[in-house]
């Protein structure tokens, strides 16, 4: 049932897989992000509590669910790389971490921004924000944990049992706003009823979290080409790349 992904665990194979990925991903990120952006900026109604604020959550929202869909990519990337001994898995799990650990500024940052009106602070040691902010914590300490190690096979393991056990952040992220009294308000599309959020804000918001979704999916892709010539520079067909691209140049 599996074989045809088997093709897709050798890096050459992945590396020129994710160059026909790229523009169309770059494509898809572009069309959703630019449509549901200025739907949402320009064309969504002010929310009848928060106003023009609101609008903040269509940047806000979409990077803070990235955030934590990044990290379990790395713990499956990392659970991948233990089971099956898939060396593209520890190279997957470096080109997604930087991305990771700036969706979560991202998410970060425009929290703030959004709490000073409706909160009067910039930052709350609250539950859903410290948390999230651990989260950055623990993308800071995978990069430098990878790059620590001379050997990157070694430094992969190493890595990929933080990843797997960092896991246990993600639902405290999540539940946060229901297992404590926190400020931050609880969860409006990713609850099992119907959604709290108005359609009219909604549309935009789904729109923006699948443009970031692309947009995650297309900053990885180009990592981890890179990734692979890096780890693979030594390999007959890196080399072989690197001397068609020099006599194209010539």
């Amino acid at each position: 049932m599996w074989k045809w992904l088997h093709p897709y665990a050798k890096p050459e194979v992945t590396y020129h897989f994710c160059a026909k990925l790229i523009p169309w991903l770059w494509l898809f990120t572009f069309g959703l992000l630019v449509v549901g952006t200025v739907w949402g900026l320009a064309f969504s109604p002010e929310d009848y509590q928060q106003g023009d604020t609101v609008r903040i959550m269509y940047i806000h929202v979409p990077a803070a669910i990235w955030s934590m869909g990044a990290y379990s990519s790395m713990a499956i990337a990392a659970l991948i790389g233990f089971v099956w001994q898939i060396r593209l898995a520890d190279m997957a799990i470096s080109a997604i971490a930087p991305v990771g650990a700036g969706f979560t500024v991202i998410a970060l940052l425009t929290g703030a921004i959004w709490g000073k009106p409706m909160w009067g602070t910039w930052w709350e040691w609250d539950a859903r924000l410290t948390s999230e902010l651990i989260l950055f914590f623990q993308y800071i300490g995978i990069i430098a944990l990878y790059h620590a190690f001379e050997d990157k096979q070694q430094g992969a393991k190493i890595v990929g049992i933080l990843a797997i056990v960092g896991v246990i952040n993600l639902p405290i992220i999540h539940f946060s706003v229901e297992w404590w009294q926190t400020l931050h308000q609880g969860a409006s599309i990713t609850k099992l009823e119907k959604p709290s959020v108005d359609t009219s804000l909604l549309w935009p918001l789904l729109l923006n979290i699948l443009g970031f979704a692309f947009f995650f999916a297309s900053l990885v892709c180009m990592r981890l080409r890179t990734e692979i010539l890096s780890r693979e520079q030594h390999r007959p067909w890196v080399k072989a790349l690197v001397m068609e691209k020099s006599v194209d140049g010539v």
